[in-house]
């Protein structure tokens, strides 16, 4: 998942869709980014994390790929959920174990829409 450069690559080479991001931006299961962000055009916006507008603007591709699947990366105390990284939690349900949050073409399609937020 990374590039000889060490910055994250497309996860299996996959291509984002940018509508498809915005659903699951928006929308409560899986992603439930509402609940801590606020999203331009969307009513509903929690704010417990930073405001998404502009984030296309401020992050590279591979910037947002890597908030994405795991933020701790950048972040180690953050409360953000790791989407697509499932090892080294505790506590977890059993029915979710072992299982990211969200697939590697939801990854990549919440970072095509995440782009376009300039």
């Amino acid at each position: 998942m990374v590039d000889r450069d060490g910055i994250p690559a497309p996860i299996d080479g996959l291509t984002g869709d940018a509508a498809r991001g915005q659903v699951l931006l928006r929308g409560r299961d899986p992603a439930n980014c509402v609940l801590c962000h606020a999203i331009p055009g969307f009513a509903v916006a929690g704010n417990l994390g930073p405001p998404l507008a502009g984030v296309g603007a401020r992050f590279s591709v591979a910037q947002l790929r890597l908030r994405v699947v795991d933020e701790r990366q950048v972040m180690p105390q953050t409360i953000m959920p790791s989407y697509h990284v499932t090892a080294d939690f505790h506590d977890v349900a059993p029915q979710y174990r072992g299982r990211p949050i969200l697939d590697a073409q939801q990854v990549e399609d919440v970072v095509a829409f995440l782009a376009t937020l300039r």
